[in-house]
């Protein structure tokens, strides 16, 4: 952890509002990691023919300043195609960062990372702190979070997955799930350490919210847990024999691993975040439920493929939405070179992203937010080019 002040307290007089709670234009906030803030966005579907075939948004989706010319956190990958950003009325402010975990720290590339908490040094502040400051002028009516995902060492739990399958043959494999990398995030200890520390995140922003002078029944925060980006083993469309799941699919996990990432690793973590918002004990706050939301549209599942395995020009192409994937492929360092990132790895791509905007705009309720489980329903877009999803 970066060193800084983490004082949840802050309990300043409430402000004077320019818009307050309940007046003015109203506004959604997202907090969280990667599966919130954007990442990968940039890109619709997967190709190996070229990025310009997939390239949706062009070297400026992730640019959040005021003129569009950069970010305003070093790879916090807050892409235009946020899910924030549901229209209709209704403002949306991205607070998310890549990478972020419950607590604000520093990576080891030297980015900073902004926790769900009060960090405030140097210049940087916690996301708690960023939205207590920005809800004090604004008329906040929601606010997202996704979060707990890198508590529980997801970026590590997939690069381990990859090189296992890279490194070892089909007739002698070795498997991820049996590492004590991996399964010591799934321990019932370590589960319950972060089932808190997500809970005591969901508490930071009913603080923030206090602290900016928001009574509880003036907004609602909502709790968004994780899509499953791979199929199960029988999902795939590429054999694990050999290497192409991984040099032509970008999905390098063999059958075993990925069933245990679907059974195991995604469901401890989902019901994490669910136990952390019921133990939180906040009265406004709902669930967003993810899991299922991109099932057929995987990354290297058999109801999908590549722009070129479709026949497709482009992702502009008539139906590019129903037969391509919304979960961008998992990169190597043969991203050098490339306008790729390897932390866009197995993240919603823009049919992804648009695919939950259209998640949340139903979450919203018209400013009457509600939670449910969100789902794929039938094939195109809706009238602001989304897939079609539903909220039940």
């Amino acid at each position: 952890m970066a060193a800084g002040l983490l004082t949840a307290g802050l309990t300043a007089a409430p402000p004077a509002f320019a818009d307050g709670p309940g007046s003015g234009t109203p506004w959604v906030v997202s907090l969280g990691d990667s599966y919130i803030s954007g990442e990968a966005g940039r890109w619709a579907g997967n190709s190996n023919d070229g990025e310009s075939l997939v390239d949706a948004l062009g070297p400026t989706a992730y640019y959040d300043n005021a003129a569009h010319t950069a970010e305003q956190i070093t790879r916090c990958h807050r892409s235009r195609s946020a899910e924030v950003h549901i229209g209709g009325g209704v403002n949306g402010m991205n607070l998310a960062c890549s990478g972020a975990t419950t607590g604000t720290h520093t990576d080891s590339s030297g980015n900073f990372k902004p926790g769900i908490d009060f960090y405030s040094s140097g210049g940087n502040q916690g996301q708690a702190l960023m939205l207590q400051n920005f809800a004090a002028s604004h008329n906040v009516r929601m606010v997202v979070v996704s979060i707990g995902g890198n508590d529980f060492s997801f970026g590590p739990i997939v690069q381990k997955c990859v090189t296992d399958f890279l490194t070892s043959p089909s007739w002698l494999p070795n498997y991820c799930n049996d590492d004590s990398a991996v399964t010591s995030n799934f321990t019932s200890a370590n589960v319950a350490a972060q089932r808190a520390k997500i809970a005591q995140a969901f508490r930071n922003v009913a603080q923030a919210m206090a602290n900016a002078g928001y009574s509880p029944s003036s907004y609602t925060i909502v709790a968004q847990d994780y899509p499953s980006p791979i199929p199960a083993s029988s999902g795939f469309r590429y054999s694990q024999s050999g290497y192409t799941r991984q040099s032509t699919g970008g999905c390098g996990f063999w059958n075993a691993d990925a069933n245990y990432a679907n059974s195991t690793a995604l469901t401890v973590i989902d019901q994490a975040v669910a136990g952390a918002a019921s133990d939180s004990g906040l009265s406004n706050l709902v669930t967003l439920r993810l899991a299922s939301a991109f099932n057929s549209r995987r990354l290297c599942e058999n109801t999908v493929g590549l722009v070129e395995e479709k026949g497709l020009s482009s992702w502009r192409s008539p139906g590019a939405v129903d037969r391509t994937e919304w979960i961008n492929q998992i990169r190597t360092v043969t991203t050098i070179g490339s306008n790729y990132y390897i932390q866009e790895s197995i993240h919603p791509n823009y049919w992804g992203q648009l695919a939950l905007r259209n998640c949340l705009r139903q979450a919203y309720n018209s400013g009457s937010p509600r939670g449910g489980a969100c789902t794929r329903t039938g094939t195109g877009t809706n009238a602001n080019g989304e897939p079609l999803m539903t909220l039940n």
